[in-house]
């Protein structure tokens, strides 16, 4: 044996890599130090016989005798060493053997390499263990230590065991891998199938304990040359919902109730089919004869089947009749009611007509007011879908009081059923469903129970959910909920206190933030981790101390020397004190299937502004909290109450400074997001944002970052809701320098100096780089659904749906800073209020009636709030085949499809342009320019008052290229203009574009402005001011206009032709004191190069008259009389795309004035009617469309999360004849859009071939009859999916039940007393699809229109799989990452 520093270590022969040897990587960095000067080893001989002696002459006799005796002795030493050398073959054989325990030896696993030793260390919690060159270790049992540190060749290896039995736990303060160190637990081939943990111990405050530097306390620590390969059992990180779970778990709600003193026999009758409550009532048996009959009529006239349960309050038997006992015991089987005495508690649960076999019943004897226990009946149900559900009652004395009650529950048999198989997930494991309400809080965490009777695609779950999860596409939208593993068989995780202590900022919790964390350096020879479990990671006080954080690493895939590119994947990061994956100046990491779950502070974050490459594939985040680390990780308290880096007395400004906690963090533009889903943050789910230089650590490293200029890597399919201020957030930057007295705020905060604008090679100078996202899902998102800022971006293929806001885009600047790039969002669905009605709960505080049905909603902000799907800030956007639908505006909110942003400031482009666009039926407001009011205020700001959109094609509004603006801005108006009192709009032809007025040295002037058509309707302006004012209306060309001051004239004045097409012009004339001279030249702003060309003065002209005949020239006219001065403003030159300028730059006229006079500038009474017109189109407003656009909308229905599978849409409206009566006429079934109507009284039924979705029957029926039989039995082809609606109130409701079992209900639901139905099943499948449904009504009850998204082309379906599409995320991924 050999000793190293106290490690026991068993001598080993076996070769050895080099100690310069690196897995993994083809060439290190950086070496790792020189080991310690040993003696070289003597050379080996090679194997053979004894090498031929040469003859010799004059060999004596002797020397003879002593040659051959010298030959026999090595001859003897041969054959001993052969006997050696197959003694130590044989001993090595039953070593391995011993080793593997009966395993077949695997070289992919690094537990099975014979070179390991085994090791036992034992608990020694004091003992600094250190693992060397030479020492490679298989640890066999759990083990304790100070601290571990593997170094310069040193291996320890997690045994694993074939049956999965072992379970090894490592507990230590802290573990270093260095120099050629390894740890290896599992292999990328080979996954641990045990269970293994790394238990990090230790408290911040521990004075006794040193730091390491760099890593601080309690970490697993990888530095230069260190090797952790971490693997285990394969298992799909997280999945989606393929069914709904409404809250309690029951679509009805579940039942609980309890009372003292309710005498008498409480009843409740309850659907068996539903678990519904149908009819509450006490019969006080004890006083009253009559309640008595009345139990004994409610019992007779229940159909069989139905769910009867009884307790007794107080008492019940003095006036309980035979008649009602015997009732009691034939038709729910009652064992104890003959014999029920006096203030006995009694509790039954039965079946109507279901014998003693379905009647669970208990009594308790009464004593003293007591009874010594509970009376519980309890017998559990399926409804029809197949949920299951308990119905309870008790009954008691207890304390002197009689208390009874009921309860009608899912507790511990709800099953959640999930896209993917998880056979894999097993009992005990823990799992989250995310919120897919407006509230991240609705995210429910649950452990796993057995369930034999499930499927490989379902899990049943301890307890119920508290809210409702969906598990739909709802209206086009994926809104399913995500369901994420939490359990991993490796698990590295902190021992926690059960307080908050120390000075670890956990005040601002109340709990332990002090956990355990995972550092990353560079130059580490191979890093690789999968199928990981990382709880109570994370210290919230120590920047760089994160569950898991790659410092500084460069390049980590091939770029940087690695074979195998750096990677994690299937890690579960839950109750995460600082972030979850934390990538620093590193480079080319791929970060996969993924689950981060409540979190503090931004969760998969991008550090410094430099890291690029990156690619994020697959990840879940959700419950992403507010943290104290970085001013964008607090809230509104943490960021007033830490400003120790500010400053001086400095107060932050919470909403400006810091409130952008992220589930995304992405500080870089160049880096790769693929099929993530954000589900959960307080502020944002994705946020892009954009550093000027390198921050933190990297500081310097690179001079300038060019985020701002640098292209958007891929993002594709990507999923954000339940966020509270945006799913999608693309704009502002953040603090790249430390506090000052020039700038107070604390370095990183949030700023407003950043806009995206990429081009090519991040070089403006070189083309415009258009940022592509692609299929972005986007639902409950409180605020906004998302905000981009920025040019050249291009959405497309993407769903929003109950959002505050489904859609903002704002410009990448203001002129002249801006390049006048554009915004574009084509074939996309935006749905107002969809059928996902919420849950309230969660920090949902608002609710109210809304939607097309009209019913109970969670809502965003408050009831009042205007809900918009696109909304128009400034431009030029681009809004093209795309949808909308579900917009229905109520007395309480005004809910538009197109809407702008309210309480506007800034200004609005008339380049706009909307065309091609599809408004569904259920749009009541298709757009909506605000009123005075909550949210609108006086809706009197100069952004309010000049919005403005171009109707290109007509679909909006049925004029082609026409503009929409406010109706009372009379400078956008002709006579011929339609008025839009709905929209509180006006509908105008002709041409539009802005004058953009700046003044200096005169803030605060209101400016007026009147068309001289329209001069008693001026539009008055308050301006922005920014080293003066500035002043931005749209103005229709080819008009004149004058322009009015409420104080002085400014002295110098620049009007900037904006958006003008080559030969637009507007005459003007601006209002100055009679005395004033003028000096007035024309130029353009080459905006790149800062210069100005073209320079020309303007001359005088004689008068107004001689100035319109040569509107070319560069002449003015000054009306002293009057105080106008009148010039034209025509553009020369003409743009190009989108630009706001002319290809040769922004044509501008500045106006510089010479007065002595003070006096106010208002010439409104001096200039009419002398200037006044008559109003008058200078374009004819066109013909109304009525024509339906056959091109208009979004190509595709459904916008989901797996975009390369097919859904079918299919609506089912069927119709009682109460609703008949009501004067409802259409019953009807569609597919993909093809109405088949229900005409007469009967059924109709569809099928659908589920491999292809085509209809392949339309089979109506008037009544239940043999033929509808055999049809049912026998006629619908296998693999169809089958669609069954009803009209009237057809005869044989209730045989049709049985027959759609086999379509995919659990049970033959009781329609006996139903008057319609609607039903999705399918035909030909071994298991129940879980998108089989059952609805039906009767009464006054109505099932109303139903819509389904139905996937197509499954595998369960027994469809062929070769030849589908294919998966467009993959390849994605494969070209990101090699």
């Amino acid at each position: 044996m050999q000793m190293s520093n106290g490690v026991s270590v068993a001598s080993t022969n076996g070769t050895r890599p080099s100690p310069r040897y690196v897995p993994g990587r083809v060439a290190p960095v950086r070496s790792p130090p020189p080991l310690s000067k040993v003696p070289p080893p003597p050379p080996l001989k090679p194997p053979g016989p004894p090498p031929e002696r040469r003859a010799t002459f004059s060999l004596s006799e002797e020397g003879q005798r002593r040659e051959r005796a010298q030959y026999l002795r090595k001859r003897r030493n041969s054959v001993i060493c052969f006997g050696v050398s197959i003694g130590a073959f044989l001993l090595s054989l039953i070593l391995i053997l011993s080793l593997t325990g009966g395993d077949v030896l695997d070289e992919n696993c690094p537990d099975h390499n014979p070179s390991l030793s085994s090791w036992k260390p034992g608990h020694r919690p004091d003992k600094a263990t250190v693992v060397r060159k030479g020492d490679l270790l298989r640890l066999d049992a759990s083990a304790t230590f100070y601290s571990l540190t593997i170094q310069s060749g040193g291996r320890v290896v997690f045994a694993d065991s074939a049956d999965a039995s072992g379970n090894i736990t490592l507990r230590t303060r802290h573990i270093v891998i260095e120099d050629g160190g390894a740890l290896h637990i599992g292999a990328p081939k080979c996954p641990y199938r045990s269970r293994a943990a790394i238990a990090l111990f230790g408290r911040s405050d521990e004075a006794a304990v040193g730091e390491v530097a760099g890593l601080g306390r309690k970490f697993v620590g990888v530095r230069a040359g260190g090797t952790l390969e971490l693997h285990g059992a394969r298992r799909p990180s997280w999945t989606l919902l393929t069914r709904g779970v409404p809250a309690s778990g029951l679509a009805t709600g579940g039942y609980s109730f309890q009372k003292n003193f309710s005498r008498g026999i409480n009843v409740r009758v309850v659907d068996q089919d539903t678990g519904a409550v149908l009819h509450v009532e006490r019969y006080d048996t004890h006083e009253s004869r009559n309640d008595s009959r009345r139990l004994t009529q409610l019992l007779r006239a229940l159909p069989a089947g139905r769910v009867v349960a009884l307790a007794v309050g107080d008492s019940a038997v003095k006036s309980l009749l035979e008649e009602t006992k015997r009732s009691i015991q034939e038709l729910l089987g009652s064992t104890y009611i003959l014999d029920l005495k006096y203030r006995q508690a009694w509790a039954l649960v039965a079946e109507v007509a279901g014998g003693n076999a379905s009647c669970s019943e208990d009594v308790r004897e009464h004593e003293n007011h007591e009874t010594g226990g509970r009376a519980l009946a309890r017998r559990s149900y399926t409804t029809a879908h197949g949920v299951g559900f308990s119905v309870s009652a008790y009954s008691e004395w207890r304390n002197g009081f009689p208390i009874s009650g009921f309860q009608v529950d899912a507790v511990d048999q709800v099953v959640l059923n999930l896209q993917d198989d998880v056979q894999t997930w097993q009992p005990g494991d823990r799992i989250v469903v995310a919120s897919t309400d407006y509230s991240m809080h609705q995210a429910e965490e649950f452990t796993l129970l057995p369930c034999p009777l499930c499927t490989s695609r379902q899990v049943r779950i301890q307890g119920r959910p508290q809210y409702a999860h969906m598990g739909e596409i709802v209206e086009g939208v994926d809104m399913r909920a995500e369901v994420g593993l939490l359990t991993r068989n490796i698990l590295i995780y902190g021992e926690m206190e059960n307080s908050c202590y120390g000075n670890n900022l956990c005040q601002f919790f109340n709990h332990d933030t002090f956990g355990g964390h995972i550092k990353v350096f560079g130059n580490f020879s191979a890093v690789h981790l999968s199928q990981v479990e990382l709880r109570n990671l994370g210290q919230q006080k120590e920047v760089g101390r994160y569950p898991l954080h790659f410092h500084l690493c460069g390049d980590v895939d091939a770029r940087g020397g690695y074979r195998e590119p750096t990677y994690v994947d299937g890690l579960s990061i839950h109750h995460s004190f600082s972030r979850c994956i934390t990538v620093h100046a590193t480079n080319g990491l791929l970060v996969k299937d993924t689950v981060g779950f409540d979190t503090l502070g931004h969760c998969f974050f991008l550090e410094d502004g430099i890291e690029q490459r990156n690619t994020f594939y697959h990840n879940l985040g959700l419950l992403t909290r507010p943290g104290t680390l970085l001013p964008t990780d607090r809230n509104d308290t943490v960021c007033l109450a830490l400003r120790d880096r500010v400053f001086q007395n400095y107060v932050p400004s919470p909403s400006t400074e810091c409130k952008a906690v992220s589930t995304f963090w992405i500080a870089n533009p160049n880096n790769n997001l693929i099929s993530n889903a954000a589900a959960g943050s307080q502020d944002a789910g994705i946020w892009y944002v954009f550093h000027s230089s390198s921050t933190g650590d990297s500081h310097g490293l690179v001079p300038e970052t060019r985020a701002e200029l640098t292209p958007l890597g891929v993002f594709f399919n990507n999923r954000v809701h339940s966020n509270f201020k945006a799913g999608l957030f693309i704009d502002k930057g953040v603090k790249t320098t430390k506090a000052s007295a020039a700038d107070p705020r604390e370095y990183l905060c949030l700023d407003n100096n950043a806009r995206f604008r990429p081009h090519q090679d991040a070089d403006p100078s070189r083309p415009r780089a258009a940022a592509l996202i692609d299929t972005l899902i986007s639902f409950k998102n409180n605020d906004l659904g998302a905000w981009i800022r920025g040019g050249d971006i291009i959405i497309q293929n993407s769903g929003f749906a109950d959002n505050g806001v489904g859609l903002a885009f704002a410009s990448d600047g203001s002129y002249p800073k801006d390049e006048g790039s554009s915004q574009e969002v084509t074939q996309s669905l935006f749905v107002g209020e969809s059928r996902n009605r919420g849950t309230l709960g969660g920090q949902n505080k608002y609710s109210g009636l809304g939607a097309v049905d009209g019913k109970m909603r969670t809502l965003p902000r408050n009831k009042t709030f205007p809900i918009r799907g696109f909304q128009i800030y400034d431009g030029p956007v681009r809004v093209t085949r795309s949808t909308f639908r579900s917009y229905v505006p109520t007395s309480e909110r005004f809910t538009s499809a197109v809407g702008f942003n309210l309480k506007n400031t800034w200004q609005l482009t008339p380049r706009n342009n909307l065309s091609q666009l599809s408004f569904h039926p259920t749009v009541g407001l298709r757009a909506f320019f605000g009123r005075p009011g909550q949210w609108f205020e006086e809706n009197d700001l100069d952004g309010d008052k000049n919005s403005i959109f171009h109707d290109v094609d007509g679909s909006v509004t049925g004029y082609p290229d026409t503009y929409v603006g406010r109706a009372d801005n009379y400078l956008i108006r002709h006579p011929d203009c339609v008025n839009v009192s709905q929209w509180n709009g006006v509908v105008c032809s002709g041409a539009y574009a802005q004058v953009y007025i700046q003044t200096q040295g005169s803030p605060g002037l209101g400016l007026s402005i009147s068309r001289d058509e329209y001069p008693a309707a001026p539009l008055l302006l308050r301006g922005v001011n920014s080293q003066g004012a500035q002043y931005q209306p749209v103005l229709m060309m080819s008009k004149s206009y004058t322009l009015h001051w409420s104080g002085p004239a400014p002295r110098d004045i620049v009007l900037s032709l904006i958006n003008f097409n080559q030969g637009d012009w507007v005459l003007v004339g601006l209002c100055y004191p009679s005395d004033t001279t003028f000096q007035i030249m024309a130029d353009i702003n080459d905006r790149q190069s800062n210069t100005f060309d073209d320079i020309t003065d303007y001359g005088p002209s004689s008068s107004l008259a001689d100035l319109e005949k040569r509107p070319n020239d560069r002449k003015y006219f000054f009306d002293r009389g009057v105080g106008l001065l009148w010039l034209y403003l025509r553009a020369r030159h003409g743009r190009e795309g989108h630009s706001y300028c002319s290809a040769r730059g922004c044509e501008r006229v500045k106006v510089m004035a010479t007065t002595s006079s003070r006096q106010t500038c208002n010439c409104t009474a001096k200039a009419y009617p002398k200037y006044s017109k008559t109003p008058s189109a200078v374009v004819p407003m066109p013909r109304v469309n009525i024509q339906t656009c056959t091109d208009c909308g979004a190509s595709q229905l459904v916008f989901s999360s797996d975009p390369w599978n097919s859904y079918l849409h299919t609506q089912i409206k069927s119709l009682s004849s109460q609703e008949e009566q009501g004067g409802d006429s259409q019953a009807f079934i569609t597919v993909e859009g093809v109405l088949s109507p229900l005409s007469h009284t009967g059924f109709l039924l569809v099928t659908v071939d589920a491999c292809l979705g085509k209809v392949t029957k339309k089979t109506p029926f008037s009544k239940m009859d043999a033929k509808m039989e055999q049809y049912l039995r026998t006629g619908i082809p296998k693999r169809s999916i089958v669609l069954l609606g009803s009209r009237g109130r057809p005869e044989g409701m209730g045989g049709v039940a049985p027959y759609l079992v086999p379509l995919g209900m659990a049970k033959a639901a009781d329609l006996h007393r139903k008057e319609s139905l609607v039903f999705w099943g399918f035909q030909g499948g071994p298991t129940r699809v879980p998108w089989a449904s059952l609805l039906s009504s009767q009464g006054e009850e109505a099932v109303g229109l139903q819509e389904r998204y139905i996937p197509l082309g499954l595998e369960a379906y027994g469809c062929p799989q070769a030849g589908r599409t294919q998966r467009r995320d993959m390849e994605l991924l494969r070209a990101a990452t090699g």
